[in-house]
């Protein structure tokens, strides 16, 4: 089945300064017609920020697909990865020209105050997926068709993906996007997202070379 046709509602620049200092501008895309009804944004960047959408670029945009995390983007959360990687995403995608989509699907999808919730559980000695599960959710229920939208909207239809999540790439392939290229990300590990990120890598495929706490170790094992 066709993905649905969304179309470029505006656009503007935006000049950013993040946190370590780093300057650039980003155009930023609004849209009408996305499927799930959300205020996502696409943050065209380097050599996409200069020029309007369509325009002929020689090699695939790097495109990251940045899921909200208002604990990590804005706060500085330590639990998860989700801040670094959305500045490293800007420097990295600045410096190749392309595309970060940011999408408004905080929690893997299941909403802000249910994320909370999902912390408390964690506490308690869930991981990060099981906890979802636990509050009734799917254990990430992101889906990634508005991000196929928004990039034929941008006329973006071949890209290299900065990611490390295998599920982005299955998703946008289905939908028509060519991933000619996955760019892994960095690994941001601290003593407070170790079991996070251990926990993507096992029940999410991750690849991240991460090590695997003595539970998880077992759990994987026993599975």
């Amino acid at each position: 089945m066709p993905t649905p046709v969304a179309t470029i509602r505006n656009q503007v620049l935006v000049p950013m300064r993040l946190p370590s200092g780093f300057v650039t501008t980003a155009r930023v895309f609004t849209f009408d017609g996305l499927v799930d009804g959300r205020e996502h944004l696409a943050l065209g960047l380097g050599s996409h920020a200069a020029s309007v959408s369509r325009e002929h670029h020689d090699h695939p945009p790097l495109v990251r697909l940045h899921s909200e995390c208002l604990t990590g983007d804005v706060l500085g959360s330590q639990r998860c990865d989700c801040g670094p990687q959305l500045m490293e995403g800007i420097e990295e995608i600045s410096a190749a020209g392309g595309f970060l989509l940011y999408l408004r699907q905080e929690g893997r999808g299941i909403g802000l105050y249910a994320k909370i919730d999902a912390y408390a559980l964690q506490d308690g000695g869930l991981d990060t997926y099981e906890a979802n599960l636990a509050l009734g959710f799917e254990a990430d229920a992101r889906d990634y068709t508005a991000a196929a939208q928004m990039l034929h909207a941008l006329g973006v239809d071949r890209i290299a993906l900065l990611t490390n999540n295998p599920d982005k790439v299955a998703q946008l392939t289905d939908l028509g996007v060519e991933v000619a290229e996955r760019v892994p990300t960095g690994v941001h590990l601290g003593p407070a997202n170790a079991r996070y990120l251990a926990a993507k890598a096992i029940h999410g495929e991750h690849a991240l070379p991460v090590p695997l706490p003595a539970d998880l170790e077992d759990a994987e094992q026993a599975g």
